[in-house]
Order: C-alpha cells, then structure tokens, then sequence
C-alpha cells in the first residue's frame, strides 16, 4: 500500500529538484531532470576505449586495457557541477544516478559481458567518516546494477595522503604510489575488473589501483571515471 497522501504533502513541503539546474522533478525521475540527461557533456570514450587521450594518459604508468570517462569536464560546467553536489553537498544519490545511466550506456553499446565486478578507489576510512561516503563506491554501484554484477571493494586505502588538487603529476605518482592494498577478502585472481574513480586528472591514483589489482593476479583492470579533462 502507497502512502500517497503523505507523499504528496511531503513533495509539496520538500519538493525535489533537479540537482543541476533546480527545476521541479517529476515522479519518474530521479536527482536530474530530463532536460539536464540530454546536455550532459558525454565524451563518447566507449566508442573509442582503447584509443583516446586517456589511454595515452596512463600508457607507462600501468598496462592500460580500456581507458573511459563518462563525461568531459569543464570549469564551471555541468561535470563540475554534479562533481561538486556529489563530494561537497551530501548527495550520494547523485553518484548513484550517474552511474546507472553510465552503465545503461555500456549495456547499450555491449559492454555487459566485459568485467566479473566493479571496483572503486576508496577514500581512507577517516575522510569517508568524515563525508559519510565514498563518492567512487556510489558510481561503482549504479554501474554494477545496471550491469547485473557485482561491486566489490577489492581495494583498501592504508595511508591517509593529502589532496592532490596542487600537486604536479610527478608529486601526484609519488604520493599515492604506496597507500593502496588488495582485500585479501576478495578473490581477484582471474577476474575482469573496471575500476571506477570520480574523475581523472593525471591518471597517477587510478593507475596505482590497477597495478595493485594487476599484482593480486586480476586478469586485466579497464578504467572508468564520472569525469575527466583539464583540471
């Protein structure tokens, strides 16, 4: 049984808005209207995901497979936007979204079949205290769903590092070069895994995860990211 009287008082009080561009939402849909789905800034990466300038990003800092970004970002721009409701303003709901729309995406294009799980880069347990969440493990989700396997968090953070907002790419590499393990709760070896992260900038923490997937015996790691471009 709805209770519909109660929701509706609460659509009328609470009313949920568009977390882009803050139009009123309809019932069927969920953190983004329709309009703002249409113009989000897809990069088409999973058209070409061995061959684009992500690809040439992490080349030497880990065995790439299929290197993808979700959306193209820009300063100011509609990524940049949803990247900040979902790390800055407590809106897990927004990473969840996004991924499920990633992940029918690749389910349209063929890409159901690739991986055994998803994997996200963690957060150390103190920042995800802090935040509530791991914005990744929320992406991660919404693409696993869709994709009908399984999220797994086959990667602990065991050193709490700084942001890595100014540091160049040499002192990025460096700093995240050591504070990644395997869950050894987790069997990896064999296993088909996209890696997902928030955004991707130098490539320097994703391509640290992988290498350490690669090491547990994982039989090939593709990365994805909700965003990247010039940061």
């Amino acid at each position: 049984m709805r209770f519909t009287f109660f929701e509706d008082f609460l659509a009328l009080v609470f009313p949920k808005t568009c977390c882009v561009c803050k139009r009123s939402l309809f019932d069927f849909e969920n953190q983004l209207c329709k309009v703002c789905i249409g113009s989000l800034p897809i990069t088409n990466y999973h058209l070409q995901p061995q061959n684009n300038d992500l690809v040439v990003k992490v080349m030497g800092l880990t065995n790439p497979n299929l290197v993808m970004s979700f959306l193209r970002f820009t300063k100011h721009g509609m990524s940049q936007k949803l990247l900040h409701q979902l790390k800055y303003k407590n809106k897990p709901e927004v990473g969840l979204e996004l991924g499920t729309i990633y992940g029918h995406l690749l389910k349209k294009h063929g890409f159901h079949a690739n991986w055994d799980m998803v994997v996200p880069v963690p957060l150390h347990p103190q920042k995800q205290r802090r935040r509530g969440y791991n914005q990744s493990e929320q992406f991660a989700q919404g693409i696993a769903g869709v994709l009908e396997i399984p999220m797994n968090l086959g990667l602990i953070r065991t050193q709490f590092t700084e942001t890595q907002t100014k540091k160049s790419r040499i002192e990025r590499i460096k700093n995240v070069s050591e504070v990644f393990s395997a869950n050894k709760s987790i069997d990896l070896k064999d296993k088909q895994i996209l890696l997902v992260d928030d955004v991707m900038t130098t490539g320097a923490t994703l391509t640290s995860c992988a290498n350490v997937l690669l090491a547990a015996n994982a039989k090939l790691v593709d990365l994805a990211v909700i965003a990247a471009g010039r940061f």
